[in-house]
């Protein structure tokens, strides 16, 4: 797989991807993850990639010219465009599954207002939000995105039971509880089940909490 990130802040998105699994799957060679520039497209003096908002507006949005060169350049016939903005479809585990699977993707990173509505009509394939907040630019969202989809290609995590029993590889059922050694912490211990090596047990146990779980944080999921 390839990802071509083009941002204003391209340390900004390759930092988090530079360490632990994520760099690992780089210097394997099962992704080529590469940062872009976005002024190295822009044309004039000033290298200018916003402006004023036609019909007025608090806010400068970023100008069409230097992002469609810059995907016409990067894309092929495989390519699927995604834009990070908080107007997307909410980013969910499911999606990271399908895009998974994709050979390049290119993933623009809005910034200041977002960007020319020409931008999403034209080019873009899916505009993604991984939240309901605002964040400074798109580059720390697209670090968040890229993270959550190269973890799952295969190889990129030493077992692959991991991605398989996490919280939302069922859509609607958060992991249950983990422990590990020492078994009895400052007069905390582990729960008798996981130490009896009755699997079916542990797993009828697993469910349960999972479930509870669930209820209690994020009731949301079971309600859909």
């Amino acid at each position: 797989m390839r990802i071509d990130i083009i941002t204003l802040f391209p340390d900004i998105a390759l930092s988090p991807l530079s360490d632990s699994i994520i760099k690992r799957a780089r210097e394997q060679g099962l992704v080529d993850i590469q940062a872009h520039q976005l002024r190295d497209w822009a044309t004039g003096k000033h290298r200018k990639t916003d402006d004023y908002l036609c019909g007025g507006g608090q806010g400068m949005l970023m100008m069409p010219e230097p992002i469609f060169t810059a995907v016409e350049e990067l894309k092929n016939d495989l390519t699927r465009v995604i834009l990070m903005t908080p107007q997307g479809k909410p980013f969910q585990q499911v999606d990271a599954q399908r895009l998974s699977t994709s050979q390049h993707l290119i993933i623009l990173c809005g910034h200041y207002e977002g960007v020319d509505q020409r931008v999403i009509d034209t080019l873009v394939d899916e505009e993604i939000s991984i939240g309901d907040y605002i964040l400074t630019n798109g580059a720390v969202a697209a670090a968040v995105f890229t993270d959550a989809i190269v973890r799952l290609i295969p190889g990129a995590l030493g077992d692959a039971r991991s991605s398989a029993e996490e919280s939302f590889s069922n859509p609607k059922m958060l992991e249950a509880p983990s422990y590990t050694k020492p078994n009895n912490f400052r007069g905390m211990k582990v729960p008798d089940i996981l130490l009896s090596g009755d699997h079916g047990k542990i797993s009828a146990w697993k469910k349960e909490q999972a479930l509870e779980r669930t209820k209690a944080n994020r009731p949301d999921l079971l309600d859909s």
